[in-house]
């Protein structure tokens, strides 16, 4: 059983910071991670996601070169720093984990388990 540990949320200004944290719990394997968001009444989109080593990064176009993810392996962990924030950034966002290579790696079918998500809020 695995339990994502996510924290690192809050509420920041245009062009502010924030990192965001997520600790797999629980599982022994190195798997695909991913950070996906989801805004209200919107679906829940791939914002980055992580090969199981760290080799491979991929990211959605509307963060590309103001975010990045990273990972540790022990312990078992996925971070996305966030820099430049925007208002249209305003999402919950999710962490998740992909028990086989996923061929989409920004593609929500392709993940397994998931945080309960936390709030990033950026104001104009």
């Amino acid at each position: 059983q695995v339990h994502l540990v996510e924290s690192g949320g809050g509420s920041v200004q245009t062009g502010g910071s924030l990192r965001l944290s997520c600790e797999a719990v629980g599982q022994g394997y190195n798997y695909y991670m991913g950070w996906f968001r989801q805004a209200p009444g919107e679906e829940r989109v791939g914002v980055a996601s992580i090969s199981s080593h760290g080799t491979r990064t991929f990211y959605a176009d509307s963060v590309k070169g103001r975010f990045t993810i990273s990972r540790t392996n022990a312990p078992k962990a996925v971070f996305l720093q966030m820099n430049d924030l925007r208002p249209e950034d305003t999402a919950i966002y999710y962490c998740a984990l992909a028990r086989t290579e996923p061929r989409t790696p920004l593609g929500a079918d392709a993940y397994h388990d998931w945080g309960q998500g936390t709030q990033v809020t950026v104001s104009s």
